[in-house]
């Protein structure tokens, strides 16, 4: 039988109000784990959450960036009105922000598999199946993580999707960001995923059909290639 999984869209939702969130479903996916480790019963099966949301605008750092790749002040980010987060996701810095699509799976993944790859690429996966079906031809780049289009006839290679993770006792957190109508100016005062590289550039769903996107219908695509990738049925 397929998993289960609970979808909830946070709807536009601060970047630490969704992270409490998810570490409340994390932690409990967690305890039901030890439990039945302890040969304790539990009732039913496990809890499995997929967010999305937008977020108010934010950089985030993973455990493995440097600040030197955000280059804005502490008082710059206040007259901005942008937050900034250290946290323990994989990755570098990057930027959330409205108009961009922002995924948590929080799974439990002794009822999927044990491998860090395979579940970094299928997450890429899904976003590349999402975005054909927008008429963007995406792919991977080897050594980089994330979802790029691969530029042509001197083009930059450009990077639509980011993705970083963290896993706990093979309990997921953190996701992926996917530009959709984002305000790309925003990556203007990062260096995106500590990739200095002029050769590589960000860019959205928007800037590259030319037309802004009806953010719904992009959840509702992404939503139903999640589930085909890895496999589950939403409750």
């Amino acid at each position: 039988m397929p998993e289960k999984v609970t979808f909830v869209d946070l709807g536009r939702i601060s970047y630490q109000e969704a992270l409490d969130r998810q570490i409340d479903i994390h932690k409990k996916l967690i305890n039901r784990k030890l439990k039945i480790r302890n040969g304790e019963k539990v009732e039913g099966g496990a809890e499995h959450h997929l967010f999305f949301c937008e977020h108010n605008p934010v950089y985030t750092l993973g455990k493995s960036g440097s600040i030197d790749n955000l280059l804005l002040s502490e008082s710059q980010l206040e007259d901005e009105n942008i937050d900034f987060f250290k946290t323990n996701r994989g990755g570098d810095i990057t930027y959330h922000g409205p108009g961009q699509l922002v995924g948590y799976p929080i799974f439990d993944f002794d009822y999927f598999y044990h491998d860090v790859h395979k579940y970094v690429f299928d997450m890429e996966e899904a976003i590349i199946l999402s975005l054909k079906e927008t008429g963007i031809k995406a792919t991977r780049i080897k050594g980089l993580t994330g979802v790029w289009i691969k530029g042509v006839n001197g083009q930059k290679d450009r990077k639509i999707c980011a993705i970083g993770i963290h896993l706990s006792r093979w309990v997921s957190l953190h996701g992926f960001a996917l530009n959709v109508n984002t305000a790309m100016q925003y990556f203007d005062n990062i260096i995106p995923c500590g990739i200095d590289d002029k050769s590589k550039d960000v860019t959205s769903i928007e800037a590259e059909t030319g037309k802004s996107q009806n953010m719904n219908t992009i959840k509702s695509i992404v939503k139903r290639n999640f589930a085909k990738v890895f496999g589950f049925e939403y409750k």
